[in-house]
């Protein structure tokens, strides 16, 4: 092709001009990973309420599935081979945070951009994105997703090769979730997982939660009908935000206590399974992440120490491998999910050869 067929196809709709030297190149326009405004508003529904709707049976709760250009997809083989005809053995499952749906994944400058769409083009990985019911407890979702996995690994229409699972904030707890209750349950898809990449997820809590906890003790004990009634308002909270105040990642962690304990920590802890490589991005809103603005907010959500995985004894929690933190600096929660330097790193992850 010469240099002019090549600057004339640059100019064709539909066809992306080529990258310059040195910038992120980007995949020819494509239906967004996710949906519209309404399901941007059912995200967030669901986030706030999505315990109190999936109690209900309300059909605006979000059941978990896998989706596809704002689609859901069906387990089953035949569904499968239709959604994904290029499948390749090796996938990756994206894994959303609190009160969003997949489409948090895309560029907002370019919709049909997404770190899925990257990795199947730079490293030929079959994107999968799971949308789920963020308003339920972590522990319920991880239950969900593992059972889920279970049944994609048994009909997917290839052979499953390898399964990266990323999650992205309380997206990375349900992954942990999942595992653990894998793990417990003997599921032959763990066997297939080598690798996990955390995103701004809050490992040790949120503080965030934590004082939104504290707030409504305050109010319920002062005698007063009004402050009550605000403190009604607060714990409107769902089950999945106020899992995430010390990141519980188990039934046991929260039977027996809602709506009347304390704010106290008592998750379990749940080890880092020996046979996977965790990774963990971290987001910081200064500098670098000894800046004031990185210590005090971290990524404006989430602590540096949480999403870095730096836990005390008393955060109940295993300390997560250093060498495989990876900070990011002047980015912050929301942008961690659709961030040119935060791709760049998980392309490198997938690229290290594991023992």
């Amino acid at each position: 092709m010469t240099s002019k067929d090549t600057e004339a196809s640059a100019m064709q709709p539909g066809l992306a001009p080529p990258a310059p030297a040195g910038a992120l190149a980007v995949p020819p326009p494509a239906t967004p990973a996710g949906g519209g405004k309404l399901e941007f508003a059912l995200g967030v529904l669901n986030g706030v309420l999505g315990d109190y709707l999936h109690r209900q049976d309300n059909g605006l709760a979000t059941p978990m599935e896998l989706f596809l250009e704002g689609h859901p997809v069906r387990l089953d083989r035949e569904s499968l081979r239709r959604a994904y005809p290029a499948a390749t053995g090796r996938l990756a499952l994206w894994v959303h945070g609190l009160a969003v749906t997949e489409a948090v994944w895309s560029f907002p400058d370019e919709p049909a951009v997404s770190y899925g769409a990257l990795l199947q083009r730079d490293r030929g990985v079959t994107p999968l994105y799971l949308r789920y019911n963020t308003g339920l407890h972590i522990s319920d979702n991880g239950e969900a997703l593992a059972r889920l996995l279970e049944t994609l690994v048994a009909c997917f229409p290839v052979p499953v090769e390898e399964l990266l699972l990323v999650g992205y904030s309380m997206g990375g707890l349900v992954v942990r979730s999942a595992c653990h209750v894998a793990a417990e349950a003997g599921h032959s898809w763990l066997s297939r997982v080598r690798r996990a990449l955390y995103i701004g997820v809050p490992h040790l809590g949120s503080p965030l939660e934590r004082a939104g906890k504290v707030v409504s003790q305050v109010l319920r004990a002062i005698p007063n009908p009004y402050t009550r009634l605000v403190a009604d308002v607060v714990d409107l909270r769902s089950s999945g935000v106020k899992d995430l105040g010390y990141g519980n990642l188990l039934k046991r962690d929260w039977e027996g206590v809602e709506g009347t304990a304390r704010p106290r920590n008592r998750r379990h802890p749940v080890p880092l399974l020996p046979e996977l490589s965790h990774h963990l991005l971290v987001g910081a809103l200064g500098q670098d992440e000894r800046h004031m603005l990185s210590a005090l907010f971290g990524d404006g959500v989430v602590p540096v120490a949480s999403a870095a995985g730096r836990a005390a004894p008393e955060d109940r929690s295993p300390v997560f491998p250093q060498e495989n933190v990876k900070v990011v600096a002047g980015v912050d929660h929301i942008a961690l999910a659709h961030h040119a330097a935060v791709y760049e790193q998980v392309r490198d992850w997938c690229d290290q050869e594991l023992p």
